[in-house]
């Protein structure tokens, strides 16, 4: 593939606030780090997650305009949240300013925020790596998910659901459907598979 990943992030941090440039270099590493651990594409990972927020400093009104400009779906509860929307249109930018046409990385992007049901390999590990990059510390269970991360990634993502669901909940924040199906998917595997052990 070949991706200039230092050229990348010079562009990014043009668009970004220093400490969400942080965060992105923290994702990027542990991307890495766990595309290691899963025998994943090293390269994908990285840039997938040097670029999974790349629109989340955009301002929420733009967020809605270059949605709604670009034929970006956007839902009821977007809507409402346009902050959600950073993902999708991430994924967007990340193929027309960063010229990735690699749909499994544009998805990677895209579902990062939400997880979705059956995600593959390196959409669990921009998942995960989101939840726990070095400079996270305010998750509950965030030593256990690090850990299971490295262990059990489909168990770290179910963990990372359920945390996330109960988190939105106790704060009566906006809940995206697409969580709340991710985590039935991944509950109901999890669930199986202790069943068969």
């Amino acid at each position: 593939m070949g991706y200039n990943l230092i050229k990348m992030q010079k562009k990014l941090k043009k668009y970004v606030d220093e400490s969400r440039y942080v965060h992105t270099l923290g994702v990027m590493y542990t991307a890495a780090a766990l595309a290691m651990r899963y025998d994943a594409d090293l390269e994908k990972a990285q840039v997938a997650g040097l670029l999974h927020d790349c629109a989340k400093c955009i301002p929420n009104d733009k967020k809605l305009k270059l949605c709604r400009q670009n034929d970006i779906p956007v839902s009821a509860v977007e809507e409402k949240s346009p902050f959600l929307l950073h993902a999708v249109l991430g994924a967007y930018i990340a193929r027309e300013k960063y010229d990735v046409k690699d749909q499994e990385i544009l998805d990677a992007i895209a579902c990062h925020t939400t997880g979705k049901p059956d995600m593959t390999l390196l959409e669990k590990i921009i998942f995960i790596s989101d939840y726990i990059e070095p400079m996270r510390s305010k998750a509950e269970n965030l030593p256990l998910i690090r850990h299971l991360a490295f262990e059990d990634l489909d168990l770290a993502v179910y963990t990372t659901l359920r945390d996330t669901l109960a988190y939105l909940e106790k704060e009566k924040t906006c809940l995206d459907n697409q969580t709340t199906m991710a985590y039935n998917y991944y509950r109901q595997l999890i669930e199986e598979r202790e069943k068969e052990a």
